[in-house]
């Protein structure tokens, strides 16, 4: 089976659940495209989603999404904008809520809540793996500064249990963003082959939760 009839039938299926369980449920018809794009953009791409398809998949007429958005680009801008809020939002909670042990235990926790977010959001995360997000960057403000608020408050986790864990002894290291950064694009590689079906992430994490480890509290020989 090809590529194209893989994500074709990934996107029939994903818009099917959508028009079943959000659309016409209190939600707008600004929301209802919002939420077609943010499926189609990440499965299909940019270029090859059409206005022509959003129109028929949210069931407005072609003319109503350029009412609400005036062309493709302020559309994905806009879903930008949401998966920025509410990215930050579910690490926000998770923070506010979460008690941890240890600089090490908030690493190992934060590991363990950004694989989960990564299923919880797949759609959202599909989107950020692909390369017109970062295309766009070069030239737009606005799509640069989503973005890197988006991985600023994912590094920033980790960046704050690296200096919990300096403060508590569990975790030894110098340069505390350098090595958060580290940490979150392992993390984030391996959520990468789980998005794109090429590795089963859960069957690393244990691997991957020792390496952590191992980087962070170094055996003295």
């Amino acid at each position: 089976m090809s590529y194209r009839i893989i994500i074709k039938k990934l996107t029939e299926r994903s818009v099917g659940f959508l028009r079943v369980n959000y659309f016409g449920v209190n939600m707008s018809r600004k929301e209802d495209i919002l939420n077609a794009a943010t499926i189609l953009f990440s499965q299909k791409g940019f270029s090859d989603t059409s206005s022509t398809e959003l129109a028929r998949v949210t069931g407005v007429a072609e003319g109503t999404v350029f009412y609400h958005y005036k062309n493709k680009e302020e559309l994905f801008l806009a879903i930008l904008k949401q998966v920025r809020e509410d990215i930050i939002s579910e690490f926000e909670g998770y923070i506010e809520k979460k008690e941890f042990e240890s600089g090490l235990d908030m690493i190992e926790s934060a590991v363990s809540f950004y694989m989960y977010l990564s299923v919880k959001m797949e759609h959202q995360f599909l989107l950020l793996h692909r390369h017109y997000p970062y295309e766009l960057a070069e030239k737009n403000l606005k799509c640069r500064e989503h973005l890197e608020a988006i991985y600023n408050c994912m590094v920033d986790i980790f960046e704050q249990a690296v200096l919990l864990g300096q403060k508590d002894g569990s975790i030894e290291c110098r340069h505390t963003r350098k090595t958060a950064l580290i940490i979150f694009s392992m993390v984030d590689g391996i959520v990468k082959f789980k998005i794109y079906n090429l590795y089963d992430a859960g069957a690393l994490f244990n691997e991957l939760i020792e390496t952590c480890r191992k980087i962070l509290k170094p055996v003295r020989s």
